[in-house]
């Protein structure tokens, strides 16, 4: 009965979000006619936008409920490597949202190197990368991620779950990244002021929100003063959907550095000034 259930809600959400994909197309023509001439090209863009946008939460729904029904039918439940290497093997012939095995081992390589006691993640996908995270962190380590999308944030904590992991070694906050950084201070459980903080993020959501998160997360002073490594993915194989934050970056030598440029990741470099010591 309540494999019937799921199926239904499966079948009702997937419906909706065909809706919402079909629904733009439909409403440009009207839109256009009701615009005057001078907005016309603007609508125009604000709907072929939404359009895509549509047509990206529909696709990465579908391909976060494949991976999890794939993961949980072939994977060693309790094995985080088991986990990954199921990811991996349902990458080689699905449409996947995940990192992939090269750009998570560089991954792995800055875990390894920072040893972060808290870390956030801003998109969490399909669960890969946190549980890439999760496997390599101290034993009071902890990992907190950011989800916009509440079926994507349900999947991707069941799978941190078959990972072998523990809810006290992570949390799943069902949010947009605006939202979810004026609250991590008290998730996090800082003190204003204090040598605290995050000492590793990873932005794997909307790249356009990769600078205004930078610095709300320097404004609520929620990145480690001694140092916080922030990797940046960009899945375009370019950065040049980074040009943003990069050039915000190197304009703060005094605080900011590019530590490596990769082929789809980016890692940057925050110290307070205060705090710096020669190497």
């Amino acid at each position: 009965m309540a494999s019937v259930f799921t199926g239904l809600s499966v079948a009702i959400t997937s419906f909706e979000m065909w809706l919402v994909v079909a629904s733009v197309p439909l409403l440009l023509p009207a839109l256009l006619i009701v615009a005057s001439g001078r907005h016309r090209v603007k609508v125009s863009a604000l709907c072929r936008g939404a359009l895509a946008w549509a047509i990206r939460m529909l696709r990465g729904r579908v391909c976060v409920r494949s991976t999890h029904s794939f993961l949980f039918t072939q994977c060693t439940h309790g094995k985080a490597d088991s986990v990954l290497e199921t990811f991996d093997l349902y990458a080689h012939t699905h449409p996947s949202l995940c990192v992939g095995p090269q750009t998570g081992e560089a991954l792995d390589e800055a875990v390894r190197r920072v040893r972060p006691f808290q870390v956030l993640e801003l998109g969490m996908h399909c669960g890969y990368s946190s549980v890439r995270m999760l496997r390599l962190l101290p034993p009071a380590g902890r990992l907190i991620t950011v989800e916009l999308d509440p079926l994507t944030a349900e999947l991707g904590e069941e799978i941190i779950l078959v990972a072998g992991f523990k809810h006290s070694q992570f949390q799943v906050l069902t949010s947009s990244s605006a939202e979810a950084i004026p609250t991590l201070r008290s998730c996090l459980e800082l003190n204003r002021g204090t040598s605290e903080g995050l000492n590793l993020v990873l932005m794997d959501h909307d790249p356009e929100r990769y600078l205004p998160d930078l610095l709300a997360l320097e404004r609520e002073e929620l990145l480690c003063p001694s140092g916080c490594s922030v990797l940046l993915i960009h899945r375009n194989q370019t950065a040049g959907e980074l040009r943003g934050i990069l050039g915000h970056i190197r304009a703060r030598p005094d605080c900011y550095s590019v530590k490596s440029q990769l082929q789809s990741m980016t890692e940057i470099f925050y110290q307070k000034k205060s705090t710096k010591v020669n190497m």
